[in-house]
C-alpha cells in the first residue's frame, strides 16, 4: 500500500472521516453553514471538529456562562451554546452588522435565541461595558477575533473569569509564522505578544498546540485560571 502523501488533501480527508463518524450533519448546523456562505461571509468558522471540541471542553467544564469575542455566523456559538444547562446564558460579541445580522438568524433557527446575547460593536467597547454590568464571570470564554487585539481581549478576559474559567483562543500557530520574532505581519505580532503576556501570567496555567485540518495548518491555546481576578 502506497502511503498516503501528508499534506492538505489529506488532512481533510481525516477530517471528514472524523467528523463523518462522531459529528454527524446536524440540520442547524448544516443551515448555519450554508446561510454564512451565501451571505458571502468569509469561510474561517471554526472546522466541525474543533465546534465539537469547544462543546466539549463547555461540557466537562460544567459551564453554565460563556463569552465569545467574535461571533462570524454563530456556527461555533451554537456549538457552545448547546452545551449549557437551560438557564445557562452565552454573550457573542460581533463588531460586523452584516455578520451580527446573519449571526441572529442562524441562533435563532436553532432555537438558541433565549439563551445567546449578541452584542453588536467594537468589542474594546463592548468587553468593559460587561465588566461595568457586572456580566461575568464567565466559565469558559473563546476568543477567536482580530489578532493585533488578541492581547487586549486576553487582559479582559481574565478580569472577566474566575478560578477554575478556561480561556481558549483560536489561530494561535499562523501556518507556523508564530516563531518568526521579527515579522512584520500584525495578526503574528498580536499572538506573539498574547503568548508572551500568557506565559508570564502567574494566574494562568496554559498550553498551545498544533492543528490540522480542513482549515489548514494552526493551532490553538488553552489556559485554565487557576487564581480569581485581582
Amino acid at each position: 500500500m502506497t502511503p498516503p502523501v501528508i499534506g492538505q488533501d489529506l488532512w481533510t480527508a481525516v477530517d471528514r472521516y472524523v467528523s463523518g463518524l462522531l459529528s454527524p450533519h446536524d440540520p442547524a448546523l448544516d443551515a448555519a453553514l450554508k446561510a454564512s456562505a451565501a451571505a458571502g461571509l468569509p469561510e474561517i468558522q471554526v472546522s466541525t471538529n474543533l465546534g465539537k471540541l469547544l462543546h466539549l471542553l463547555a461540557r466537562i467544564r460544567g459551564a453554565r456562562a460563556i463569552l465569545e469575542i467574535g461571533t462570524l455566523g454563530g456556527y461555533s456559538t451554537i456549538w457552545m451554546a448547546r452545551a449549557l444547562p437551560k438557564d445557562g446564558r452565552l454573550i457573542t460579541l460581533e463588531f460586523d452588522p452584516k455578520h451580527a445580522e446573519v449571526a441572529r438568524a442562524n441562533i435563532a433557527r436553532a432555537g438558541l435565541q433565549g439563551i445567546v446575547d449578541l452584542r453588536l460593536g467594537r468589542a474594546l467597547d463592548t468587553l468593559p461595558a460587561l465588566a461595568r454590568e457586572g456580566a461575568g464571570p464567565f466559565d469558559l470564554i473563546f476568543i477567536d477575533a482580530d489578532k493585533p487585539s488578541i492581547p487586549d481581549y486576553f487582559t479582559w478576559s481574565l478580569k472577566l473569569s474566575r478560578r477554575g474559567s478556561l480561556i481558549i483562543v483560536d489561530n494561535v500557530v499562523r501556518e507556523g509564522a508564530v516563531i518568526e520574532a521579527d515579522s512584520t505581519d500584525e495578526s503574528v505580532r498580536g499572538v506573539r505578544r498574547f503568548l508572551e503576556m500568557m506565559s508570564a501570567e502567574p494566574r494562568v496555567s496554559a498550553t498551545a498546540i498544533q492543528t490540522v485540518g480542513t482549515k489548514g495548518y494552526d493551532g490553538l491555546s488553552i489556559a485554565l485560571v487557576t487564581a480569581d481576578p485581582e
